[in-house]
C-alpha cells in the first residue's frame, strides 16, 4: 500500500512539472477562480504550448495552478465545449485530432468571420491603436528574422486581436477566440518542426488599408493572410502525423514563452 502511496505521488508531481510552465508571468485578472483557470488554459492553447497529442491529468494541472480541481474541471468543460480539448476515457486531458474535414472548417470559418470583424472594427482604430499594430508586426518581422516561433506566434496574435478588439463585438469575437484556441497548437507544432524560414510577414496590406481606412481593402488582406498561414499549417499537420500519440505531456516541451496579449 505504501509503494502505491508513493507512486501516486511521484506521479502527481511529475504531472506539476509537465505543467508548471503554463502559468502566465502575470498573474490572471481577478474574477471567479474558473474564470481564470480558463483564461490561463486557453491563453496556453492559443499560444501552442500544449502539445498536440500529449496528456496531462485534471489533478497534474490543478497542482501546477495551485487551485482546487473543481475550477480546473469546470475550465475544461468550457474549453472542450469550444473544441480546443478532450477528456479521454483515463481521465487524461488531450488537445483533440486534427483531421481533414476539421481543419477545412476552421479554415472556411476563419476567412468567413475574421475579415467581418475587422471591418467592422476598421473605423475604431485610433492612433494608438495603429502604433500597436504596426509594432506588433515590426515584431513579427524580427522574430521571422530570428527563427523566433515562440516570438512570432505571440506577436501574430497581438496583430490580429488589435484589429480585432478596436471596436469588440459579443458574438463574433467569442467565436473567433475559439477557432484560435483550436488552431494555436497545431500552428505551434508545425512552426516548430518546419521553422520560420517559410513563411512571409504578409500583414504590410492589411496595415496600410487600416491606415488608408479601406474597409475592402483590409478585409481582402486578412483572408488572404489567413489563406496563407493555413496552408502551411494544413500541408503539414495533416500529412506528418502530428494528431497521432498520446504520451504524457514532456516539460521540455512546454516552452513558458511570453505572456498571451488579452482579448
Amino acid at each position: 500500500m505504501a509503494r502505491k502511496t508513493t507512486a501516486a505521488k511521484a506521479e502527481t508531481r511529475r504531472q506539476a512539472g509537465s505543467v508548471a510552465r503554463l502559468r502566465p508571468s502575470e498573474p490572471a485578472a481577478g474574477g471567479p477562480k474558473h474564470d481564470q483557470v480558463y483564461r490561463i488554459l486557453r491563453d496556453t492553447l492559443i499560444s501552442g504550448r500544449i502539445v498536440p497529442g500529449r496528456g496531462v491529468t485534471l489533478r497534474g494541472l490543478a497542482e501546477s495552478l495551485d487551485v482546487s480541481p473543481m475550477p480546473v474541471r469546470e475550465a475544461i468543460r468550457r474549453l472542450a465545449a469550444e473544441g480546443g480539448l478532450v477528456v479521454g476515457a483515463n481521465r487524461r486531458v488531450y488537445v483533440p485530432p486534427m483531421t481533414a474535414g476539421r481543419f477545412d472548417e476552421l479554415v472556411r470559418a476563419r476567412t468567413l468571420l475574421e475579415p467581418e470583424l475587422a471591418g467592422r472594427a476598421l473605423h475604431a482604430i485610433d492612433s494608438g491603436r495603429l502604433d500597436r499594430i504596426r509594432m506588433a508586426d515590426d515584431d513579427i518581422e524580427a522574430a521571422l528574422a530570428n527563427g523566433d516561433v515562440e516570438g512570432y506566434m505571440a506577436a501574430n496574435r497581438r496583430f490580429h486581436f488589435e484589429i480585432y478588439t478596436a471596436a469588440p463585438s459579443s458574438v463574433l469575437l467569442p467565436m473567433v477566440e475559439s477557432l484560435w484556441i483550436q488552431f494555436g497548437p497545431f500552428m505551434r507544432a508545425v512552426y516548430g518542426r518546419v521553422g520560420t524560414a517559410i513563411l512571409v510577414d504578409q500583414h504590410v496590406r492589411a496595415v496600410a488599408a487600416v491606415e488608408a481606412g479601406d474597409e475592402t481593402e483590409l478585409r481582402e488582406a486578412i483572408r488572404a493572410d489567413i489563406l496563407d498561414g493555413m496552408s502551411i499549417i494544413g500541408a503539414s499537420a495533416l500529412t506528418s502525423g502530428t494528431e497521432a500519440g498520446r504520451a504524457d505531456l514532456d516539460p521540455a516541451e512546454l516552452t513558458p514563452g511570453p505572456s498571451a496579449a488579452k482579448m
